[in-house]
């Protein structure tokens, strides 16, 4: 029962619930770059390049006929899937892109909350450094 207990005190901490959000939502985004690459960004870049789909670009290890699709030429053996690994390539350097700006921003925003630090205090005016010599004075 103890343990149940820490658990549930463990599961219920602000941060990890904030992390379990942010992994769902980044699970999300990260679907929403692989659809921006694969279906807008490649296509025009596939077209360009001689071919309609830039993921099936491969070289073939083992003979195959290379008007294969991507899946038939792995059945057939090995192949280097170039088209593949940079259309992933591409997610990723988005995906970085953009999380890299989202973190640029939340530091500006924490730069702007942080109060300036204290500054000197300015020096008394000249009547006060005398009113303090003349109670100086009387005292002794």
């Amino acid at each position: 029962m103890a343990m149940l207990q820490e658990f549930k005190d463990f599961a219920m901490k602000g941060n990890v619930i904030d992390l379990a959000v942010g992994v769902i939502i980044g699970a999300a985004f990260g679907k929403i770059v692989d659809s921006l690459v694969q279906d807008i960004i490649m296509p025009p870049i596939g077209k360009l390049l001689g071919g309609l789909d830039f993921a099936n670009y491969y070289l073939p290890l083992n003979g195959q006929a290379a008007n294969l699709s991507l899946t038939e030429a792995k059945k057939l053996g090995a192949v280097i899937a170039y088209g593949n690994f940079l259309t992933i390539l591409l997610n990723f350097v988005i995906l970085a892109f953009v999380i890299f700006q989202m973190v640029r921003l939340v530091n500006i925003a924490r730069r702007k909350e942080e109060p300036a630090a204290a500054a000197e205090p300015a020096p008394p005016a000249e009547d006060i450094v005398l009113l303090r010599e003349i109670r100086d004075a009387l005292k002794r």
